[in-house]
């Protein structure tokens, strides 16, 4: 049974990500306090906080939606992970660990929203 978010494995999977995005842009140089390094917290919290968000709504409908809101967001932080490495404010090392458990969240969200839908239809 679930009691609430911080039971759902891919919201702890999000969180980790988000703070270890936190940790790795705090080494980002100071100019881009306003470019990327905004950009790819926001992306990165924005994948919990949709999940939250869509977990705390009345209908499994509304619920999948915000699971695709957080995908969209998932997806955005791969790239900002991608340009930042590019232009090597992150090793390549560190990025390949990001993308990999960016990857493993992705197909967490793509299995919560399969069994979601399949509840749905069973209603």
């Amino acid at each position: 049974m679930i009691l609430g978010f911080k039971d759902l494995r891919v919201w702890k999977l999000g969180h980790e990500l988000t703070l270890e995005v936190y940790k790795i842009t705090s080494t980002f140089p100071e100019k881009e306090k306003f470019g990327i390094v905004s950009q790819l917290r926001r992306c990165s919290s924005s994948v919990p906080a949709n999940i939250v968000e869509g977990q705390s709504r009345k209908s499994t409908k509304e619920f999948i939606q915000f699971l695709f809101q957080a995908r969209g967001s998932l997806a955005e932080a791969q790239y900002f992970l991608i340009l930042a490495t590019d232009l090597k404010y992150m090793s390549t090392v560190e990025n390949e660990k990001l993308q990999n458990s960016y990857e493993q969240l992705s197909r967490q969200l793509n299995a919560l929203i399969i069994t979601l839908r399949n509840k749905k239809n069973n209603e």
